[in-house]
């Protein structure tokens, strides 16, 4: 897809899908970022321990990795709209779940079904901007979206600080949560219709597309008169989402990572809770003012030039971070290098949609997001058991260097595999 003459500009485009897209994702994430910090808050008050409030604060990861390959299947069938509409309704139920639980084990089921929701949420928006988006600023775009999600997250923890000293209760948050699905829902039902306003261009089909994938750079629709099924779909591309895949899925796990280690790395030097959350807080910020400035590097240069610095810093700045623990300057070390990592997650906004949308087929993205987005979802799931095992097993010096090594292998991924599915010319 490219942009010809009297076609929309990218202004107008990103202007346009603000109510229809960016909206939604700011509503969703203010409330689900106002209510993850307390999730094992509200299990501990059932009677969990520690370890099981952990793990019931994991169930809504859980949910959005069981979630892609379903939420792939629906948009196919039902379209973008209405699977966001029936997410939204399905998770006001969970909400309701999670307020009135009257046990651990109802909580966590409905935690599980905010998670599988999510999904649905993500996919379809992806999905959209895939076949929508011209391919000139299709980064830009897909930057700005994972931005307002990294911008609703980053405001609600606040906003349920906010709640809790008015309330005084966890469970304003989840209701908070719940009017924000309340506005999400009727801002996708009675919002501007996306798919009639911006309706996909056609694909141009290619004779070839109907054979098995061969490994070469998926740039043509899937030209069958019905839609292809999400195993199909998964065993049609097996060999970019085994090669590219897995590098996207790395760097997904470097990503989690950083959440994990950060905050594990100040409390075993010694530092104090309000110093590891300002630290934290740093690289956050620094983290949210990047996320444009990977759009423009990846429309501009191409996208091996987001991702590979990207993978670099955190890869460098993991390892370089786990010779430091017993430094006498630790605590300067570790909020250096806390702001590298921020710089280096900033710089990656983005790219893992991006490179979802470049090789998904043109004409039906859906079951193919569906499985891309499983594989990346599974990198972050997968990563703060390596760190939490390797810590476990030898120290968290060795937990932290080995996600940098991980950072490092899957850059020498992107360098192999990008070139080959995304060549600069319609990248």
């Amino acid at each position: 897809m490219s942009e010809r003459a009297g076609s929309p500009t990218a202004r107008d485009v990103l202007w346009r899908f603000g109510p229809m897209v960016y909206g939604p994702t700011v509503l969703f994430a203010l409330g689900e970022g106002a209510v993850i910090p307390l999730i094992p808050v509200i299990a501990a008050q059932l009677g969990a321990d520690v370890a099981t409030a952990a793990l019931v604060a994991s169930a809504l990861v859980v949910g959005q990795l069981c979630g892609n390959l379903p939420a792939g299947w629906a948009v196919a069938r039902i379209g973008e709209r209405l699977t966001m509409a029936i997410a939204g309704v399905i998770s006001l139920a969970g909400i309701v779940g999670m307020a009135l639980a009257p046990s651990l084990g109802v909580f966590a089921i409905a935690v599980f079904l905010i998670g599988f929701c999510a999904a649905a949420f993500g996919l379809a928006r992806h999905s959209f901007m895939t076949t929508r988006v011209p391919l000139s600023f299709r980064a830009r775009a897909l930057s700005l979206l994972g931005g307002t999600f990294r911008l609703g997250m980053f405001v609600g923890p606040f906003i349920a600080a906010g709640l809790l000293a008015v309330f005084g209760d966890e469970h304003a948050t989840i209701w908070f949560f719940g009017g924000c699905l309340v506005a999400t829902v009727l801002l996708v039902l009675f919002g501007p219709d996306p798919e009639k306003q911006l309706p996909a261009p056609a694909a141009p089909r290619a004779a070839s597309d109907l054979t098995e994938d061969t490994g070469e750079p998926v740039t043509g629709s899937i030209p069958t008169s019905e839609r292809t099924g999400v195993i199909r779909t998964m065993w049609r591309h097996r060999r970019v989402l085994s090669t590219l895949g897995l590098a996207a899925a790395s760097l997904s796990a470097v990503r989690s990572a950083r959440q994990v280690v950060l905050p594990l790395w100040g409390v075993s030097i010694g530092l104090d809770a309000q110093t590891i959350a300002l630290v934290v807080g740093i690289s956050g910020a620094i983290d949210f003012a990047l996320f444009y400035a990977s759009g423009q590097v990846m429309d501009r240069f191409g996208r091996l030039w987001a991702a590979l610095p990207a993978m670099i810093l955190m890869g460098a700045g993991f390892i370089a971070l786990s010779l430091t623990h017993d430094l006498p300057q630790a605590a300067m070390w570790f909020a250096m290098f806390a702001a590298v990592l921020g710089v280096g997650n900033g710089l990656s906004s983005g790219i893992l949609l991006t490179l979802g949308a470049d090789v998904a087929p043109k004409s039906d993205p859906a079951a193919f997001l569906g499985s891309w987005r499983t594989l990346t979802d599974a990198g972050g799931a997968i990563a703060p058991l390596i760190v939490s095992g390797l810590a476990a097993i030898a120290s968290l010096a060795v937990a932290t260097g080995v996600m940098g090594g991980i950072g490092l292998l899957g850059a020498l991924a992107f360098i192999r595999w990008v070139p080959r599915y995304v060549p600069r010319a319609s990248a």
